[in-house]
């Protein structure tokens, strides 16, 4: 049996040390801002991204780059070895695509190699927890199919819950009305977002204040969990557009209520395009996506 490696894309928010550590192969997404493409070697930190945005830039985003895609996995044939890919949502993004044709093509030109692409119906820490389940799995003797089974079986369960902080990105992005957009911000107004079955954003609900918006995404978190997934070793993950004060807070609010370690990174500003400034986000397994 031949031997594989575990890719995802860029948008799979997971740290840098892990992503090194376990030689996970990354395919870029990209963002844009005054003209200026980003995404490979090049990149702003998130506090620059952010900043940016802050100071009234309004990025735009690309998804993978065919040729990218392709060149990732010859590198790989030349090697030897299979893929197993995850991901962005396909709902929300033609990277999944662009890596179900990159993959055809080197398959055809390259005799005897599998490459798997999985489709997680997530985003960001959401996709990263898919890719460190399969991590551990490949670590436990399982084969490349018998991890994308299991995925393609439960990639239900890995749950996110989002708020974010000003509603006019969501406006940018086609997801609330201009008019919505300013109502809901004069009253300060924050919607609760969920990935849904279908791997789209939706609006959940709705709370005044971000004190309460917090609290209410802790609260459908550990809900969603149940019993069943409070009591299993999965895992718990915070992500945030540069809040990493309100992050901790998140983060403290679900270790005391749960017992389980949360993994805190940034919201990769392929997506941050989109949500914003202070998004936050919690990810975790549960019973069911609302």
């Amino acid at each position: 049996m031949r031997d594989f490696v575990i890719t995802a894309d860029s948008n799979c928010d997971l740290p840098n040390d892990y992503i090194a550590a376990n030689n996970i192969g990354i395919i870029p997404h990209y963002y844009d801002i005054d003209n200026v493409t980003y995404g490979d070697e090049k990149n702003l930190t998130p506090k620059e991204f952010y900043d940016l945005m802050r100071a009234g830039k309004m990025p735009t985003t690309m998804a993978s780059n065919p040729a990218v895609i392709r060149d990732t996995f010859q590198r790989y044939a030349d090697r030897g070895l299979d893929v197993l890919h995850f991901s962005f949502s396909s709902a929300l993004s033609s990277g999944h695509s662009n890596v179900v044709c990159g993959a055809e093509e080197i398959c055809e030109e390259n005799p005897g190699m599998k490459i798997r692409v999985v489709d997680t119906l997530n985003v960001s820490l959401g996709e990263g927890m898919v890719v460190m389940k399969a991590v551990r799995m490949k670590k436990e003797g399982k084969s490349l199919d018998e991890i994308a089974d299991w995925v393609e079986q439960n990639k239900l369960h890995f749950c996110v819950y989002f708020v974010v902080d000003d509603l006019f990105h969501l406006h940018r992005g086609g997801r609330l009305s201009k008019t919505t957009a300013i109502v809901g911000s004069v009253l300060n107004i924050k919607p609760v977002l969920i990935v849904n079955n279908e791997g789209k954003l939706v609006n959940n609900g709705t709370v005044r204040g971000r004190k309460k918006a917090l609290n209410s995404i802790v609260e459908r978190a550990v809900a969603g969990m149940g019993q069943e997934y409070l009591s299993k070793d999965w895992d718990l993950c915070v992500v945030h557009g540069d809040a990493f004060e309100d992050a901790q807070i998140v983060a403290a609010a679900l270790k005391e209520k749960t017992g389980k370690d949360v993994l805190i990174n940034t919201v990769s500003p392929s997506i941050g395009a989109h949500s914003g400034p202070a998004a936050l986000g919690i990810l975790c397994m549960g019973s069911k996506r609302e």
